[in-house]
Order: structure tokens, then sequence, then C-alpha cells
């Protein structure tokens, strides 16, 4: 999350901007044992506030106020106070008892907490609630408080999740950690306090139709009017602004965005480009970019892998005739043999047809709807066989194949391969996985208070997408965003392309399985992506059926779940509003379609996310292998492509080094990643859900050796859905 000088207005707190986020772990024990006292125990972390933090204990047969708690003054951790060393469980949370301040020293940081008792004469009976009041010192300065742990004098421990931040003068109540649906709760003071947490949530996230036809997003013009909780830690904000700005200067270091308009001289001159910004896979593909198999290879396992479909039959507008690719496949067989044996299989790309491309510094861009037919040759893996430039076919759009001028064949590909990247920025990624996902997000903080257990489950999911998302929109996608800048796409057709595809969008096809089986992709062989997704599918699934059941014992408490079925609606009606043949019911019926929902949810956050979006730099840094705009229109014909012509049809040097920068900025792996599975915030503390989340993680672990003893045998490795390797949720 930002920083304190974002938020506190000349804060003490406000030159530590390279601070981890803050920290508040409250331990206070007070429930009745006998005629004992109750004893309050608190620990704070905090960053040189000049806030104090007040709060109680209610129970069921009494109050008991902590008082004021202020910030002690900053020292390093004194490993003899109280007895006990700093000790850190296995998660890195400070334990009870623990020192823990943050505080900087040669410009890293560390952290302290302070212990605080205080008895209580008061029995206060079984827990309900732990209160936190923060009022404002001398200035401003935000708290996050983590949790509170409650030990009564009889050695129990009782825990109060929080994991939020307490900004200006502020209360909150914080109820225990044991997840509870609606129709477990029967005391008022429970059921108002749901409600309250509810209506005051829906006040702050709120629904805005960014645009028309495409998914709803969170009422905020820009990552500032975001709240507090759901903003970047400020280590994740610095290193965000940072990176992008060290990939434009090291690109401008080698003075070439300054020329800006000026076409390259010749493909190697691309090379200028590959300096500190590559990778092991970049360099692979530009050694074997122009080479057919590698072409095939990147529709199943580069960033675009979900659109490849199987032939069976020839599109009406692509005129391929048996004659013209006989050539290319193996003795003995035939066009018409090999569709029939499911060996044939299509790229179309008409949902680009008809847009308006894009003017860049008052010069016209340029866009293609290509045809391109694949077959999967036994020896030589998938070719292919035929490329159209558009979706008309004439003496204007001839059919481009394998044993054509060199130069035009490999032109015709490169034209495939621009398509390709508008595709997968635009809907593979960002319509599929971020704008999908937001929906999500919004409809759990407005409809599901933090001790249902599906709140519980999704909220690590969440993290961090909401802000994404909003730069995304005023950064990225706006009309003077970086799309606007180097993409044949950005500006008007960026929208148009977006709201074709939600027209289109549905639920099953954020099922991997129904998904690879509607497009007949299921023998594919060497198809990486299908392999990983689907044994990550299936572990997701196992995952969340073993927690839906410690909860619903029944298709009928899913039903009654009135919560849970104002989500679904939240989700379906404003969310999914304009999509309706999206597929997805408005009521959950049985436990079955909520394990299946809450999966598609978590595989989109993570598993599919990582498919899109972290191989981007390995297949765009070699700017001719996926271009980002195209400067000159498709050939019409074949033996006037020239070698000027290409190196005029690519990006230029500008656009190809911003190209190389926002792929690298996006797609690189982030520093404060939370893998997936891992729970570095502890939502559930009963012990049934934990030992589903350990069990989880094995599995995961498994997983990650099975990619890499599969890896072993391969020249160019898949890694992208390696577990350790997949975010939990959309952060970049």
């Amino acid at each position: 999350m930002p920083g304190p000088a974002e938020r506190t207005r000349g804060s003490r707190a406000s030159a530590l901007l390279a601070f981890p986020k803050r920290c508040i772990a409250f331990t206070h024990g007070g429930e009745e044992r006998g005629s004992e006292p109750a004893l309050l125990t608190a620990l704070l972390l905090v960053l040189g506030s000049d806030s104090h933090c007040d709060g109680g204990v209610q129970g069921n047969r009494g109050d008991r106020n902590l008082g004021i708690l202020r910030n002690k003054q900053l020292r390093l951790p004194d490993p003899d106070r109280r007895g006990g060393s700093e000790r850190e469980d296995c998660a890195g949370q400070p334990r009870a008892g623990s020192v823990q301040r943050s505080g900087e020293e040669g410009g890293r940081t560390h952290t302290q907490v302070d212990e605080y008792e205080i008895p209580s004469p008061v029995l206060l009976g079984r827990l309900q609630f732990v209160r936190l009041e923060k009022r404002r010192y001398w200035v401003e300065d935000n708290w996050f408080c983590r949790s509170v742990s409650v030990r009564t004098p009889g050695g129990d421990t009782h825990s109060f999740p929080c994991y939020r931040w307490l900004v200006g003068d502020v209360t909150i109540e914080l109820r225990e950690g044991q997840a509870k649906k609606l129709c477990d709760d029967s005391l008022p003071e429970f059921l108002a306090h749901r409600k309250r947490e509810l209506q005051e949530r829906q006040q702050i996230y709120k629904w805005l139709a960014w645009e028309p036809d495409i998914p709803k997003c969170i009422d905020a013009k820009t990552e500032k009017e975001l709240p507090q909780d759901v903003r970047f830690d400020n280590e994740k904000q610095g290193d965000f602004v940072g990176s992008l700005h060290y990939a434009l200067l090291e690109l401008s270091l080698k003075k070439l965005v300054i020329n800006f308009g000026k076409s390259w001289d010749t493909l190697e001159d691309f090379k200028r480009i590959f300096w500190k910004l590559k990778s092991p896979v970049a360099e692979y593909v530009m050694a074997h970019w122009k080479e057919d198999w590698f072409f095939g290879f990147q529709f199943l396992n580069g960033s675009n892998p979900g659109m490849i479909q199987q032939c069976r039959k020839l599109p009406r507008n692509f005129p391929v005739s048996a004659d013209m690719v006989q050539a290319s496949l193996l003795a003995g067989t035939t066009l018409s043999k090999e569709m029939k044996a499911g060996n044939i299989y299509l790229m179309d790309y008409a949902i680009l047809d008809g847009l308006p491309a894009n003017v860049i510094r008052g010069k016209q861009q340029h866009l293609a709807a290509p045809l391109c037919l694949l077959y999967e040759h036994p020896d030589k893996g998938l070719l292919p066989l035929a490329i159209q430039l558009g979706q008309t076919p004439g003496s204007s759009t001839p059919v481009f194949l394998p044993s054509d001028p060199p130069l035009a064949w490999l032109l015709s590909k490169i034209w495939v391969r621009n398509s390709d990247f508008q595709i997968f920025q635009i809907l593979t990624h960002l319509l599929r996985t971020h704008l999908v996902m937001e929906v999500f997000c919004v409809a759990t903080l407005r409809q599901l208070p933090a001790v249902h257990p599906v709140y519980k489950l999704l909220i690590p999911h969440l993290r961090y997408t909401l802000e994404i998302n909003t730069r995304a929109r005023s950064q990225l996608i706006s009309n003077n965003g970086i799309f606007k800048r180097v993409s044949s796409t950005g500006g008007s057709a960026l929208l148009l392309l977006s709201q074709r595809e939600f027209k289109i969008l549905s639920y099953e096809s954020l099922q991997p399985r129904l998904d690879f089986q509607r497009r007949g992709v299921t023998k594919l062989r060497d198809y990486f992506y299908r392999e990983d997704s689907l044994m990550l599918w299936d572990t997701i699934q196992s995952y969340v059926s073993g927690l839906v059941s410690l909860y619903y014992s029944s298709d009928a408490e899913v039903t009654q779940d009135s919560e849970l079925q104002l989500w679904i609606r939240d989700i379906t009606e404003e969310g999914f509003r304009d999509v309706p043949q999206f597929g997805l019911s408005s009521e959950l019926r049985s436990r079955k379609e909520l394990v299946t929902l809450l999966s598609v949810v978590i595989f989109t956050a993570s598993v599919q996310h990582a498919a899109a979006n972290n191989g981007q730099f390995d297949w765009c840094a070699w700017v001719p292998n996926t271009p980002c705009t195209m400067r000159l229109p498709p050939p019409t014909c074949k033996g006037s492509v020239t070698m000027e012509m290409i190196m005029e049809t690519l990006p230029d040097i500008s656009q190809s080094c911003v190209e190389m920068a926002i792929t690298w900025h996006l797609g690189r792996a982030q520093p404060d990643a939370i893998p997936l599975g891992r729970h570095t915030e502890e939502y559930f503390t009963e012990e049934a859900a934990q030992a589903e989340i350990r069990k989880f993680n094995e599995t995961l672990k498994e997983i990650e050796q099975k990619i890499e003893e599969r890896n072993q045998s391969l020249e160019l490795k898949y890694e992208y859905l390696k577990p350790s390797r997949i975010e939990n949720s959309i952060t970049i």
C-alpha cells in the first residue's frame, strides 16, 4: 500500500516511504475462568506514529477498555526483553511475546513489536468482539492491524483476524476468526455487526459502468480514490513505478528512444535493444522465430494459448484447396483425411475485422483479421499450412503458403503474430482475467462479511486487483495511455474489441476442462499449457471442495445462505449485467455449483493470469516475433514483398523500445509475490480449514515436481504454470 506521505499530510512517518505496511497485533485475555481477573496484553507494530490507539474487549458478561496505547520510543529489538529473543512463526508473523517495531537503519527496514499488559478485574465471559479505536493525536498517521490475539488466564488463545488499515478517527470491531455463515449466528449483536459491516462496505465499494458493454468495475477514477485497504503496500508502489522507469531508462541509455518514427534498417538491428532487458526464452525466440514449427508452438504455449481450435471443416471464407497444402502434409495423406482424423487446427482472428486502427503521432497504423490453418505433423509438430490476412477472400487477399517466396511467407506470419498480440493483451489478459476478476472482487467486498467462509476463502486471491485495474484504466488503456502510444488497437479499437468479446464471453469458457473440450484440443501433443492447467484446476477444485464441505453440509445450506445469494446476484445482475449469454445463474443451488464457481474465481486470478501475463516479455522482447503495431497495410501481392517493406511495416525504434519496456515491466516476477496456496494472512483459524490449506500446498509441491521432471527433457521449458511462479492474485 502507498506510503504514509501520500495519506497522512506531514506526519512524522512521512519520511519512511520504504517501510512495509504497519501492523498492529493486539493480544488480550478475558474469558472468564473461575474468579480470576482477565489479563489483557497488547502488541503494537507502528511507524513512528503520532496517533494513539484505544479499544476494548467485549464479552457476554462484561466490557473492558484497553486504554490508550501510544507508540513507544523507537528502538531496536532487545533480545533480552521479557526473557526471550525475537521470534517468528513459519509464516513470518510475530508470535505473542516477540518484540517487533518498524524502524530504519542503513537504508534497510526492520520492525519490532511492543507488548502491553492490562489487567482486567472484570469477568468478561464468552468473548464477542475486540474493539479498536484510533484517534489523531497531533498529526494524522494511519495504522495497520494484522490481528488480535486474546489470551485467557487459563492459557487459551483466541484469534481475531483484522488485516485492515485504521485511517483517520475510526472505530472497528473484530470478531473471532472462526468462519460463520449467517445461519450460524443467532445473537442479535452478531447479526447487527454483519449488517453494519456490509452497509459500511457498500458505501465504500460501489459499482461503476466504466464503459458500456464491458464488465463493471470499482467506482474510482484513479488509484488514489481507492480505500487504503485495497491499495499497494509501500514497497509495491515504489517498485511498480520504479521498474517501468528503469526499463525506459535502460532503453534511453542506448540513445534509441529519441529516434521517434525512424525505422530499423535491418532485422539484426533489433538486437540493439537486447541488453539487460532479456531472458533465456527471449533469446531462444530471437534464434528460432522464423521457423514454422516454432510459429505453431507459440499458439500452444505462448501468451495466448487458449484460442486455437480444431478444424473439421474449412470456413467458407478461407478458400484453401487440397493441392495448395499437399506439399506440407505427410506423404500418403490428404487435407480431407487429416481433417477427419482431427489433426487440422485453426486460428481465426475474425473478431478484429473492421476495427479502426490507431493513429500514432499522426501516422496511420494498420490491423488485419487473419485466418491461419495449422497441421499437427507427426514428426515436426504444429505447422502452419496457409494464411489469409483478411476475412474477405479475393485477389487482394491472397492465401499465403510455405512454398511462397520466403519474405512473403515471413511477413504473413508476422501479421498473424501482430494480431495475436492484440488478442492476448486485450482479451486473453485484460478482459478475461483482470476485468472478470474485478467483478468478483467488488461483489465479495460488498456482499460478504469478513467472518463468512467464502470471504475468507477468496480474499487472498483479490489482493491488489482493484489498484492494478484502476491503474490500467488510467495509465495503460486510457485515451492517452501506453497502448495509445504503441499498439495498433490503441484508442477506440481497444474498447470495441473488448465489447465484441464480452458479448460472446461464456462462463463455460472460464472452466478449463470444458474449454479444451469445446475447442477440440484435448489430444494436441506438446500442449503444456493444457497439461499444467488441468492439473492445477483439479487441485484447486479439490481444495475448494474440501473447504466448502466444512461449512455447507447440504445443498439446502447453500440455497438458504442469503448473503451468498446476494453475492451471486451482485455478480450476475451488476458486474456481468450486459452479457445475458454469459451462462452463470443468478442463484446458487448446490454445493457443486458453489465449488465450481469458487474454483473458477481462484483459477482465473492465479493460473489463467499467470499463463497470459508471465511470458509476455519472453514472446514480445524480440519485437519482430510479436510486434505491437504495423505501420503499413497487409501485402496484397506475394511477389511485392521486400525486406524494405518488412522493416517499414514493423514497429519503429521508439515503438519497439516501449513495447519491450512495458512487457518487461508487466511480465517480470514481482518482488512481493505471494505464490499460489501460500497464506501470509491467517483468515481461517480453525484447524480443519488449515489442514485443507496444508493439503493444497502439498499437492502444489507435487505438481511443481512433475513439471520440473517433464521440463528436464525439453529444449524450451514451459515454466509459467509452476505453482511457485503463479501468484495468488492479480497484482500486475
